[in-house]
């Protein structure tokens, strides 16, 4: 037995399947197409491991999903391969619609024809699982309750809108074909291997390197985080244990403000790794114009999984907060590489011309 992984090396994926092996022999079979996001050094310590198989390719390859299937005969597909950052699909919206949309739909397409192919038991057992994100219910305003799975979807962005269009396809695959799926809905993921264009990376190797920390509008733009680990433990809990067709909220009941977010890494900054100058870290923040469109506040309702499933966040943002500077600390060759030249022209393209 064995199951397919797509999109294991990037942030989240890497993490679930470092995490899946420390605790299963079972297989994985990881598709990842490598894009700027994707990164084999995530995965250095497995590079020796015989149940890790690598296959670099897309998950729009018909091709190429139909000989994986039929050759490792999988038991389980969890998809999280996805372009993922608001500020790109502001940019060029198309990769989004490519990868999230058309991308998810001939992996489904595939693996539904692959499904029909099994005996009524293993039919039964076999699971789709597809990651998919808070930011598809929209925008909360200060004291709306917080996302549950009945939520009506309400996406702001060219990421979110083609989330929540691949979300639709993997509910519209159970209720037309019967395609045993599942789909989780996360809060703000942070913690090791995290590329360094979202904010708690970003914050870190801009804050070390004597950058500017560039904060959007006013900073009050309340996220709920959650720490990688914690979430990879409610998916393996959800493929496990989750009804078909339903819709799991994954949460870590940390709801606060960017800016606090920022301030919190400087403090840490300070303490683990002070400036020479021995001011704080805090004083290179810069307020700069705010992105188009930006959701005001997004919040995780995560009593379903607890309720139905048994599962809740091991890791206060108190204690993952530290462990994830402490990491980026600790990898700093890990950040050299990411940052290459590609990932300047970006942060140039973002961030320049914004308005201080």
């Amino acid at each position: 037995m064995s199951i397919i992984v797509t999109g294991g090396a990037g942030f989240i994926g890497s993490n679930f399947v470092l995490d899946w092996l420390e605790s299963h022999d079972e297989p994985v079979i990881n598709l990842d197409v490598l894009t700027y996001a994707g990164n084999l050094q995530n995965l250095a310590s497995i590079a020796t491991d015989k149940r890790h198989i690598f296959v670099q390719g897309d998950i729009g390859d018909t091709n190429l999903i139909n000989r994986l299937l039929n050759k490792h005969q999988p038991r389980a597909i969890l998809n999280f391969a996805a372009e993922s950052h608001v500020d790109r699909s502001i940019h060029g919206p198309e990769d989004f619609i490519q990868t999230n949309i058309l991308g998810t739909f001939r992996l489904l397409d595939a693996v539904r024809a692959y499904w029909t192919t099994l005996t009524d038991e293993n039919k039964t057992q076999f699971r789709f699982l597809h990651v998919s994100t808070d930011e598809v219910y929209g925008s909360l305003n200060k004291n709306d309750h917080a996302f549950t799975e009945n939520n009506r979807y309400e996406p702001n962005s060219p990421y979110s809108a083609s989330k929540a269009a691949s979300d639709h396809l993997v509910r519209a695959y159970h209720h037309t074909y019967g395609l045993p799926v599942l789909t989780t809905n996360c809060s703000n993921n942070y913690g090791p291997f995290h590329f360094p264009e979202k904010l708690i990376p970003l914050i870190i190797v801009n804050a070390l390197a004597g950058k500017a920390l560039p904060v959007y509008g006013d900073g009050m733009q309340i996220r709920d985080w959650l720490y990688v680990k914690d979430h990879c433990s409610a998916i393996r809990r959800v493929l496990e244990a989750g009804i078909t067709g339903e819709t799991y909220n994954i949460g870590g009941w940390n709801e606060m403000p960017n800016i606090m977010i920022v301030n919190t890494v400087c403090t840490l900054l300070d303490e683990l790794r002070g400036r020479p100058d021995q001011k704080s870290y805090s004083e290179q923040i810069t307020y700069v114009t705010d992105r188009p469109g930006h959701d005001r506040r997004y919040a995780i309702d995560a009593s379903k999984i607890e309720r139905e499933l048994g599962w809740k966040p091991a890791e206060t943002f108190t204690t993952g907060i530290r462990k994830t500077v402490q990491w980026y600390l600790d990898n700093q060759d890990w950040v050299e590489t990411v940052l290459s030249g590609n990932y300047r022209q970006w942060v140039e393209k973002n961030y320049n011309g914004r308005s201080v």
